[in-house]
């Protein structure tokens, strides 16, 4: 699918106010346009959105964790760092969980923009079949025009990789879309959990004080 075609759509299921969307169009073209490398006939790419309930302030920090282990990524073992501190340029070596295709990773920190809610990592080495894989996450803030306006966390991950021999790119994409979506609805659990628990307090404490 075209970016603009993305960028609509997006919009439209999220909701998404017009200075809203005028932006999101600008982090589409401007991050996760993956290149050159993406028109490549052996390499695909995709593009996954979630909407979390939260601030961005409660997103980022999880998303921007690449010195440890992120929590919300499913099939993440362990995970050290092979050189750097986190920041760009840094690599960490990562073992994955059994049962995949995979057994180890070897991920290079590429892009780190805090003001922009950027991340941005390639693979470089490992076990798995994720070849010349370069995965794109941004975290947005936007404010949705349904019934009742609210502040929501738009995030965006796209990626391009290697078709592997004997696949096709829909095959490709199957794979690699279905560890994506489901790190997100894991992303998502874990930002809203605290949130959750804070809303029950304060609704048992203004219970309450109604008694």
């Amino acid at each position: 699918m075209k970016g603009m075609d993305l960028h609509d759509e997006i919009s439209s299921q999220y909701a998404l106010s017009p200075q809203d969307s005028g932006r999101l169009k600008s982090i589409i073209q401007t991050h996760h346009a993956l290149g050159t490398a993406a028109a490549a006939p052996n390499m695909c790419t995709s593009l996954i959105a979630r909407r979390i309930g939260a601030p961005a302030h409660a997103v980022w920090p999880l998303v921007h964790d690449f010195a440890s282990r992120q929590r919300y990524k499913h099939f993440i073992k362990s995970c050290h760092m092979r050189e750097g501190d986190g920041g760009v340029g840094s690599v960490r070596d990562v073992v994955v969980i059994s049962g995949l295709p995979a057994s180890t990773s070897v991920e290079r920190l590429e892009v780190l923009e805090d003001e922009r809610g950027v991340l941005s990592f390639r693979v470089i080495g490992g076990d798995h079949r994720l070849h010349d894989y370069r995965s794109v996450t941004s975290v947005n803030e936007v404010t949705t025009i349904e019934e009742e306006r609210k502040v929501v966390t738009l995030v965006l991950e796209s990626y391009v990789v290697q078709i592997p021999q004997g696949n096709t790119c829909e095959d490709a994409k199957l794979f690699a879309d279905t560890i994506v979506k489901l790190n997100l609805q894991k992303l998502e659990e874990v930002v809203m959990a605290p949130l959750n628990k804070e809303k029950m307090k304060e609704d048992k404490h203004d219970g309450d004080e109604k008694c």
